[in-house]
């Protein structure tokens, strides 16, 4: 699952052992290099899906991370592109990658926009952020965008119990619930706590109009349902 230029099983130990900014701080030379950087085909779906939708003028990636989501933003927006995170480190990384973009150290759950941006997305985040956490993130998203403005994110459908990611994710975010009730700081990173119902519902009590569509490219589980599919929040 790791590259050679990627971490250690020693330096993702301390990763883990850290807060959620420092972790990322130390994980950020090598984290393009491990399976947590969202993929490349996730990526090219999400904006094969959103081109009806636009052309946009300015994009926000939200928690960006090293940048990935300029691979969606960049195609799409003709205007300004920008990211937001609080790793210093992983700005860093992104700011060397995409220098022709704005990069911005920030708190998400009080994003410092107003009506600046046409377009919002996100990728692989919301784990990060505990469901009762998630109002003030939408909020912020919701403040930062134009009216008529459209937030996206892929989610993933559910997992039938006969898979062994399955059970797999219920056993990693069983490990992290008990590595943050004996060990501070706490590192927030849950798979099993963004089921769509619950997000659609944080979402509409932000002001969003929601609504999903599928991304067939990312396949199809047995019985034809999609493994994933894309969030569109629409701002009034």
């Amino acid at each position: 699952m790791f590259s050679p230029q990627g971490p250690s099983l020693r330096e993702l130990a301390v990763q883990a052992l850290s807060s959620v900014e420092r972790g990322y701080d130390l994980l950020a030379p090598k984290f393009d290099h491990t399976p947590f950087r969202t993929p490349d085909g996730v990526l090219d779906a999400t904006a094969d899906a959103l081109r009806g939708s636009g052309p946009f003028e300015d994009g926000l990636d939200v928690c960006c991370g090293t940048g990935a989501g300029m691979r969606v933003l960049g195609p799409l927006c003709r205007g300004r592109v920008a990211g937001v995170d609080f790793s210093a480190g992983m700005l860093a990384q992104a700011r060397e990658a995409h220098p022709g973009a704005g990069w911005v150290r920030a708190e998400v759950r009080d994003l410092p926009f107003a009506e600046e941006f046409d377009l919002a997305v996100s990728f692989g985040a919301l784990g990060h952020f505990l469901p009762a956490e998630r109002p003030a993130l939408f909020a912020g998203v919701h403040r930062a965008l134009r009216p008529g403005g459209l937030f996206a994110f892929p989610i993933s459908a559910p997992l039938p119990v006969t898979s062994p990611w399955y059970w797999a994710l219920l056993g990693f975010d069983t490990a992290m619930r008990v590595r943050n009730a004996l060990w501070r700081p706490p590192f927030v990173m849950y798979y099993r706590t963004c089921a769509l119902q619950a997000v659609r519902d944080d979402l509409a009590a932000a002001g969003f109009t929601v609504t999903t569509v599928p991304l067939p490219a990312l396949g199809v589980r047995e019985g034809g349902v999609p493994r994933c599919g894309l969030v569109l929040a629409r701002k009034g």
